[in-house]
């Protein structure tokens, strides 16, 4: 579902039963990034949610008016709250909560209820072999998926 002033950038991919919506200000995703199965995307009145290219969002991941740069990964069931940034590289582990306005440098691993940071631990480029399954998959599904009637 996607509701609002939602920007989908080439060969994102957005997976079943996700929600983005811009009802309040804008939502915009890069190129190449995936927002799997379940995971919900939101802003406020005051702050809209941004997310880079070559990003993978993992299923069930909540956003809420954060940034999210370029070939970061956001694991299955993590939340980011208002505010936040994750920074290039990055990876936010599996139910992950990064807070209000907490900051997770480039390539650093966020991990924890709250969330706390590993600084420089993740190699450049971790997340790419991942964007590039997604978008071949994307690819695919685009050509073979058929409804059912």
């Amino acid at each position: 579902v996607v509701i609002g002033d939602v920007v989908l950038g080439p060969e994102s991919s957005v997976w079943p039963h996700a929600v983005i919506r811009a009802d309040d200000n804008r939502i915009a995703i890069g190129a190449r990034t995936s927002v799997q199965d379940n995971s919900v995307l939101h802003c406020t009145g005051e702050l809209a949610t941004i997310v880079g290219n070559d990003v993978t969002l993992g299923h069930l991941c909540h956003l809420e008016g954060c940034t999210i740069e370029d070939r970061a990964l956001v694991g299955v069931g993590a939340v980011v709250l208002h505010e936040a940034v994750v920074g290039r590289g990055s990876i936010v582990g599996a139910n992950a909560v990064v807070r209000n306005g907490q900051i997770v440098p480039p390539n650093s691993m966020a991990l924890g209820v709250p969330a706390t940071v590993r600084e420089g631990v993740v190699p450049e480029d971790a997340n790419m072999v991942n964007a590039k399954v997604y978008v071949q998959r994307g690819r695919e599904f685009r050509e073979l998926l058929r409804r059912l009637d």
